[in-house]
């Protein structure tokens, strides 16, 4: 389960208060995954950031009964100077699984070649995109956190790979999703919220989440 309970997040612009979330409490069950939509600009990443705990509401509490994933396309655990070998065995021991194991599914998933013995640091965006999704499904989470603004792959075959072990996932695990596009929550999702001037409006069917969102965007 992940909870939220009156959460408040806003940052100053410089020239305004930017609010994020106010006062907004909702609840995630194992087994019911969610799928959110949010224009542009409305805080999707660091709502995801939130649940992840890798950003602190200003209000409020966020509680985590279950393993919750690090965002899809986060690398702030890896280190540049590293190659993906050394960065996979690291994660592994930090979270207590077999480090020949992540890395054997690491360097099969990405298909990096050599470049999976050299550093970060000398990766494209994209490659090293394909190394934080491998990551994610290497390790054992029961909620996969996908946030549609991180950086993506246009790798087709990394794309099939990754996305049928994914939809394999979905049997038995739990995935939220953000994004500005219906039509990316229904590959994930049934259920739906909307974020919308700091309020999540939940629905219980995606088709509903979509007759708001897209009166509230046209209008």
């Amino acid at each position: 389960m992940l909870e939220f309970e009156n959460v408040s997040k806003s940052f100053w612009t410089g020239t305004q208060r930017k609010v994020i979330l106010d006062r907004v409490s909702f609840r995630v069950d194992l087994g019911q995954s969610l799928g959110i939509l949010a224009p542009n600009g409305t805080g999707k990443t660091t709502l995801i950031n939130m649940m992840a705990g890798l950003e602190k509401p200003d209000e409020g509490a966020i509680r985590r009964s279950c393993n919750v994933s690090f965002p899809l396309g986060f690398m702030g655990g890896v280190v540049n100077k590293h190659s993906a070998m050394e960065n996979s065995r690291y994660i592994a021991r930090l979270y207590g699984l077999d480090p020949d194991y992540v890395e054997a599914f690491c360097r099969w998933l990405c298909g990096l070649g050599e470049y999976f013995d050299q550093p970060l640091g000398t990766y494209s965006a994209g490659m090293k995109s394909r190394f934080s999704f491998a990551l994610l499904l290497a390790l054992d989470f029961d909620i996969y956190l996908i946030d549609e603004g991180m950086p993506g792959t246009t790798d087709v075959e990394f794309n099939k790979k990754a996305g049928d072990i994914l939809r394999e996932r979905l049997r038995t695990t739990t995935v939220i999703i953000v994004s500005h596009q219906p039509a990316t929550l229904e590959k994930f999702a049934r259920s739906a919220a909307v974020l919308m001037n700091g309020k999540l409006h939940m629905f219980d069917t995606l088709e509903e989440a979509k007759r708001l969102y897209d009166y509230e965007t046209k209008s």
